[in-house]
């Protein structure tokens, strides 16, 4: 249910906001360029239900996520930091300045739920209305990288572990006595499996790991028999056998309990082998850098990733790229509808002049310019570690972090026009200044 407007009888006898922050500030400019009615009226069919508490402003809510991609917080600092910053406030629709908190941190979370993807996407493509003709560029470049997951790094004993913790915590939850909870051994197998790179040690650490596989399956096995074959936990028992069954090379491993669908992605760098989460796709205008495409998918060659971002551009942009430049891995696509692909190869001089291969190599110098923007994504952005549930959170973290990069692109250009506007006119005071000095040593008024 939408919460109704209060109406405001009373005049602050003290400021508004509009009236009192520095009108050139580019948080302040950004809130008064965006579309914000686009959101209204988008979501506003989502909270049609007549009972319940009042939901908070759309705008409140929306600005909310935004400000914490824009600014890398967590879903608490956005909501504390809120209270202390007016730009905040404003930017999020008050007109006055106020003590109490916006909402609880959670119902971001319950909102991110319920505008779903679309609605993540509706916020990108206002993020990319903002840049203006800079989003027009027909010429694009792709490339995909890891999103990583808030996961450890998965090993078979660290999984083991959790599966007997969470069969001692169902236990305990159900009243169910054990025949044995393996405290004491499980103490001493931890002692084990300690130093295992140590020539003395591997033997005793690989037989505690053995050990350690046993007793989850004996206690994953035991609940079942109490509890029987239609109980609530048996998506949990699914899951552990899975887990308990899986060897070195079986396709489709689980890596963590509570993120199930992450996959491992190996990308060959020598500080990193193989990074656990899954694979983003983007897509940035050749010429001006504006993110147009922020795609999530699971381990798929980046050749197939392709298609599916080019139909992602042509719905936020209305138009299909003319050039889309790649890399090597995109290799087997060479058109795509009424996109040229252009991947780095041999020259062939008998077909190619050299204003072909001269603009195609600038094609490609220029296609470079996505990896910092993708390092920028991830150190700015909250795309190095995504902290959001499930495959739908993959897909909402990546195009939260893309509208958040147009928005710190178009504030950043905002900066630089006003710093530039100064400039100018200092320059044209201290040259006025300048000029009649030597104006009064040349033709002195006496």
């Amino acid at each position: 249910m939408i919460s109704r407007q209060k109406p405001s009888i009373q005049a602050n006898f003290f400021f508004y906001l509009e009236d009192t922050l520095n009108k050139s500030h580019p948080l302040y400019i950004l809130s008064n360029q965006v579309d914000w009615q686009r959101f209204e009226d988008g979501f506003s069919p989502l909270h049609c239900a007549d009972n319940g508490r009042p939901a908070k402003p759309i705008r409140l809510m929306v600005g909310l996520l935004i400000l914490k991609h824009l600014r890398n917080i967590s879903d608490e600092n956005v909501v504390d930091q809120w209270t202390e910053n007016l730009y905040y406030q404003y930017f999020c629709g008050l007109q006055q300045f106020s003590t109490d908190a916006p909402c609880a941190s959670s119902e971001l979370v319950h909102f991110r739920k319920r505008i779903g993807e679309a609605g993540i996407e509706l916020i990108l493509r206002e993020s990319i209305r903002i840049n203006g003709e800079d989003s027009n560029d027909q010429d694009v470049s792709f490339d995909t990288t890891v999103q990583e997951k808030n996961i450890t790094f998965p090993t078979d004993s660290k999984l083991h572990k959790k599966i007997i913790k969470k069969c001692l915590d169902i236990s305990k939850k159900e009243g169910i006595t054990l025949r044995q909870t393996y405290t004491r051994t499980l103490k001493q197998l931890s002692i084990d499996q300690r130093f295992r790179n140590h020539p003395k040690n591997k033997g005793k650490a690989r037989k505690a790991d053995k050990k350690v596989k046993t007793i989850a399956g004996r206690l994953v096995r035991e609940l079942k028999r109490h509890l029987g074959p239609e109980s609530v936990y048996e998506k949990n028992f699914d899951l552990f056998t899975r887990i308990l069954l899986q060897k070195r090379n079986t396709k489709s491993k689980i890596y963590s309990l509570h993120e199930p669908d992450n996959v491992c992605i190996s990308k060959g760098k020598e500080h990193k082998k193989s990074e656990f989460g899954n694979k983003a796709s983007f897509v940035i205008t050749r010429n001006t850098g504006v993110l147009v495409g922020a795609m999530g998918f699971r381990n798929e060659f980046d050749g197939h990733t392709l298609k599916p971002a080019l139909e992602q551009v042509k719905k936020l942009t209305r138009k299909d790229p003319k050039t889309a430049a790649v890399d090597r891995g995109y290799r087997g696509n060479s058109k795509i509808g009424e996109t040229n692909v252009l991947i780095p190869k041999p020259f062939n001089d008998k077909k190619q002049t050299k204003y072909e291969q001269k603009k195609l190599k600038k094609a490609h110098k220029q296609r470079a310019a996505i990896e910092p923007i993708i390092g920028h994504l991830k150190t700015d952005h909250r795309l190095g570690r995504n902290f959001y549930k499930g495959i739908i959170g993959d897909n909402i973290n990546i195009m939260l972090a893309a509208a958040a990069f147009n928005f710190k692109r178009m504030m950043n250009k905002w900066k630089l026009s006003i710093c530039r506007f100064f400039q100018i006119l200092f320059y044209h005071i201290f040259s006025n200044q300048t000029q009649n000095i030597l104006i009064l040593q040349f033709f002195p008024k006496n």
